[in-house]
């Protein structure tokens, strides 16, 4: 079941991690985690959907 964007950036506070960590232990870039956080890449294919994927947003 996917998460939404709300409840992963609380889940991400609460463990004291940030995206850009989480992008570099999972091999992403974290420009490209910022993008699909906020929206602005969709996550439909490719390293989009990878990260969105991962990150329990689909």
């Amino acid at each position: 079941m996917a998460i939404t964007v709300e409840k992963l950036k609380e889940n991400f506070a609460k463990n004291g991690q940030t995206l850009a960590q989480w992008a570099r232990e999972n091999g992403f870039k974290p420009r490209d985690v910022y993008l699909v956080v906020g929206g602005q890449r969709k996550g439909n294919y490719g390293k989009g959907h990878e990260i969105a994927v991962k990150l329990g947003l689909k």
